[in-house]
């Protein structure tokens, strides 16, 4: 088996790289989607979370991720209590899924935080998804983020270069999904395949 870490900054197109990855076979598994997992009512996540910040961060009974995310991307102390809870959780929905893995199979795990939760010895290869700074505001605003929420999930993240000196491998997506699709394929037909004969 090989597991690949794909990370990289809010905006980048590393959720469009996972998708690529996954048509083109690989298991791919989105941190993101655990940590949403991980919030769900009635588990122990959700119960520590509300009685961390109450209840003003549900909406109609469930924790409202944007609420939520409002108050942890403007203060640091809270964004940490909350990975206190949540990243324990995400870990082992994590091992789990690697302790299922059959022997040729290529895990993709989306993690945002891969060098912020320092879990690059976690992975056998680590991708980096970097896009120009205007580029990545443009797409964020698309999806309706405003400039203030944007300018503070940004400052909570590592930078490029952060990102980069822990990362195999760079896909700069500045250009078009096309560009972007290519690029999966090289990785997927010329990159990988070599990783995973020398594991097995």
């Amino acid at each position: 088996m090989l597991i690949v870490g794909l990370t990289g900054a809010i905006g980048s197109g590393k959720s469009l790289v996972g998708q690529y990855f996954a048509q083109l076979g690989a298991l791919v598994l989105d941190a993101d989607i655990l940590a949403r997992e991980a919030l769900e009512r009635g588990s122990t996540g959700f119960d520590a979370v509300i009685q961390l910040f109450g209840d003003s961060i549900l909406r109609d009974g469930d924790i409202d991720r944007a609420l939520l995310g409002d108050v942890v991307f403007n203060d640091v102390d809270s964004r940490k209590k909350l990975e206190a809870i949540v990243h324990p959780i995400v870990k082992k929905s994590f091992e789990n899924a690697v302790s299922q893995l059959g022997p040729q199979e290529i895990m993709i795990y989306e993690i945002p935080l891969l060098f912020e939760t320092q879990s690059a010895n976690r992975f056998d290869y680590v991708i980096t998804v970097e896009s120009a700074e205007p580029i990545r505001q443009g797409r964020l605003m698309e999806r309706g983020m405003r400039a203030t929420q944007i300018a503070a999930r940004n400052s909570a993240q590592a930078t490029a270069q952060e990102r980069a000196s822990i990362a195999d491998y760079v896909i700069i997506n500045d250009g078009s999904a096309d560009d972007l699709l290519r690029e999966v394929e090289r990785i997927w037909a010329m990159v990988l395949p070599p990783l995973q004969r020398e594991r097995s």
